[in-house]
């Protein structure tokens, strides 16, 4: 998967943000914004097919064998899952590690995951 994103984006300096990384990838949901009002649509399923299908494959895995009360993001997925359906946790989780993924490749440091599970 690693080296998959790094030869789809490089670096990362195409995308401003995380976020804007996970939209061209589709998963996060589409955004429809008039007169400061924004409206999330579902999710987009626009730009690289095999990125996206690998980071749900990836995230899909992780969510079904993430041993979470040793895990940083562990506390987080509990919380989710408790309010949304498995297959929005996945999502959820893909569109996670794709921002993680950016943070990396943008900055060149070694990934360190934040004490309370929420990371970037």
């Amino acid at each position: 998967m690693a080296t998959a994103i790094v030869a789809a984006i490089g670096n990362g300096a195409a995308f401003r943000k995380g976020r804007d990384f996970a939209a061209w990838l589709g998963v996060v949901p589409r955004q429809y914004s008039t007169g400061g009002n924004a409206k999330l649509l579902g999710i987009s399923k626009r730009g690289n097919i095999y990125l996206r299908k690998v980071l749900i494959h990836g995230a899909r895995a992780a969510a079904m064998r993430i041993k979470r009360d040793r895990a940083p993001i562990g506390a987080w997925m509990d919380a989710l899952e408790a309010r949304v359906p498995r297959n929005v946790l996945v999502v959820a989780m893909a569109n996670k590690l794709a921002r993680i993924a950016w943070a990396v490749l943008s900055s060149g440091e070694d990934y360190r995951p934040l004490a309370n599970g929420i990371a970037v």
